[in-house]
């Protein structure tokens, strides 16, 4: 019994070996029959994967194409160029731009804000505004910083969604970041939609820190304020998508290079 199943185990391996052999070539005659390879030898010679990651994107035909899977570079590195920056967002905007003026004194860089005053991601995602500062000033990187007057509302993510989504679509290829409210109380959900929106390394969650409130329990105080531009500075070199220049300026505040102002009645 032991040897009919040694003689079949050697008839296999024989036939094994020769089909391994005969699939090292991309085709054979034997007798004037043509065979193509089985392939047997390439799944098990063929050199082991580099260790890089590939996406598999079928072509419509009978084989498959692979492309390097892509993935940001964080930390990326610091450009160094002098930039025109847009600010654009609610009255927020009036404590960090003096900071990030200051900055941008200091580092050669242009500074041009858009306070919008109890602006919203809807009024802005419905608008051609921010397009249209866009077209004007021509900018290289963009800050943002909407929401907090959205901290409240009720099923946000259902109905801001695609507003957030429009204005993301609008800033299109230039750098930004997001700065995320800063929260005085939790919020129904603005923080999550926009952190889910926005690029990896684009959006600075600002929910979390402590502030000093002006009198209206909402707005830090200008000082607080400055400190919250400075954790966005500190934060860009090693967390943001594309980190800009931004050391430390020697003095507190700045002035932009334009201020633009839009009441909240303004379409």
């Amino acid at each position: 019994m032991k040897r009919n199943y040694l003689g079949l185990w050697s008839l296999l391996a024989v036939a094994f070996v020769f089909f391994t052999v005969l699939s090292s070539f991309d085709s054979i005659e034997v007798a004037g029959h043509s065979f193509k390879s089985s392939g047997i030898h390439s799944a098990i010679f063929a050199p082991r994967d580099s260790g890089e990651d590939t996406l598999h994107v079928s072509s419509g035909l009978d084989e498959e194409c692979s492309l390097p899977l892509e993935r940001p570079s964080i930390p990326a590195e610091v450009d160094t160029a002098a930039q025109t920056i847009l600010f654009i967002g609610d009255s927020m905007l009036e404590g960090l731009s003096k900071r990030l003026a200051a900055y941008c004194e200091a580092n050669g860089h242009k500074l041009y804000t858009v306070i919008w005053y109890s602006s919203t991601s809807e009024r802005w995602g419905k608008s051609d505004r921010l397009r249209d500062y866009i077209r004007r000033i021509k900018p290289t990187f963009v800050f943002v910083c909407l929401g907090a007057n959205e901290l409240f509302v009720s099923r946000i993510e259902e109905k801001r969604s695609q507003y957030v989504a429009n204005i993301i679509s609008d800033i299109g290829n230039i750098p930004y970041v997001w700065i995320g409210p800063p929260n005085w109380k939790p919020d129904t959900g603005i923080n999550r939609l926009v952190a889910s929106k926005a690029a990896e390394g684009c959006f600075f969650l600002s929910d979390g820190m402590s502030f000093d409130r002006k009198k209206d329990g909402a707005h830090p105080t200008s000082a607080s304020a400055a400190l919250w531009m400075d954790s966005v500075v500190r934060w860009m070199p090693l967390h943001a998508a594309h980190p800009i220049r931004l050391s430390v300026p020697a003095v507190q505040s700045g002035s932009a290079t334009r201020v633009f102002v839009h009441q909240p009645d303004e379409k």
